[in-house]
């Protein structure tokens, strides 16, 4: 084997590994405002960590966050020049035209997130840049400044008509950006379409994670393709919800622990919160970051 050919094998490696050191890079998300989102502390944990109980307080995390409690968060969490690379746009499927709000790129995107509202909610919902204490104005924020898309979408219903038109506005945004890893967070009654893209065949084969916010159960997840998978699911649950009982949640976290305890899913418990509390609580950086690194 001659000196150029060994030379050139060297330097193929070596360039393979920057690539690949590169790419890793990419599928960590970079700080925003990091300060003023990190959690408060800490009251409890158990299973190594995958379950923590935090010290929420409405006084502080409302009141003192907001400007205009629930309605308009004080400036300092908030960048609003991200509506620079926000669009509302309209998507034709087979399964119904499906508008929704797109924040960063829609072609060759690292990573894509979708929020999924709840009941009585709409596509506007999770891009309102002053309300949730300025969570979804973060989320837009890391997407845009990591190469990252953001949707938002409209969908009439719950049941398999709604399933279908996300799931078709996955796969049209997924082929723009074939490296994309893909993750689904759902709000409220959101959680049924969560559970649903989890069941369907292409969907669940495609998906990388879950993020359950205020939310329900669904066992028939143990026979899904993105359990199958090990797609990360995590749950953020108000101790106070009573829409979705907080000890219903908790059940079905550890009853997926049970089936394989070595399955990648967090429960944060937000003490003394309500129903919106982890929409407006939930670390959207720490918890796509911990997804990135466990993501099939």
């Amino acid at each position: 084997m001659s000196f150029r050919f060994r030379f050139l094998c060297v330097l193929a490696t070596v360039a393979a590994l920057v690539s690949s050191a590169a790419q890793s890079q990419t599928l960590s998300l970079k700080p925003f405002k990091d300060d003023l989102f990190a959690y408060p502390a800490t009251l409890s944990s158990d299973t190594n960590g995958a379950y923590t109980v935090i010290d929420y307080r409405e006084m502080r995390d409302i009141n003192q966050r907001d400007e205009v409690p629930e309605r308009r968060v004080h400036p300092q969490y908030t960048d609003t020049g991200v509506r620079k690379v926000q669009q509302d746009l309209l998507l034709k499927t087979e399964a119904g035209d499906v508008r929704h709000v797109a924040v960063g790129k829609t072609e060759g995107a690292g990573i894509i997130v979708l929020y999924l509202h709840g009941q009585g909610g709409s596509r506007k919902q999770g891009v309102d840049d002053f309300t949730f204490g300025g969570n979804f104005n973060r989320l837009k924020n890391l997407m845009a400044e990591n190469g990252g898309l953001y949707l938002s979408p409209d969908f009439p219903d719950f049941g398999d008509t709604g399933a279908a038109q996300v799931a078709a506005l996955i796969d049209h945004y997924a082929e723009q950006s074939p490296g994309a890893k893909v993750f689904v967070a759902c709000g409220s009654m959101g959680g049924a379409l969560c559970w649903k893209l989890a069941a369907r065949k292409d969907t669940g084969g495609r998906i990388n994670g879950l993020l359950l916010l205020g939310s329900l159960w669904d066992e028939s997840f143990f026979a899904s393709p993105a359990f199958k998978r090990r797609v990360p699911v995590f749950f953020g649950q108000g101790s106070h919800d009573v829409v979705f009982p907080v000890a219903n949640q908790e059940a079905f976290f550890r009853s997926i622990l049970a089936k394989t305890k070595s399955y990648p899913t967090r429960f944060v418990r937000f003490e003394t919160g309500t129903h919106g509390t982890p929409i407006r609580m939930t670390d959207w950086r720490g918890t796509l970051n911990w997804m990135l690194s466990k993501a099939p």
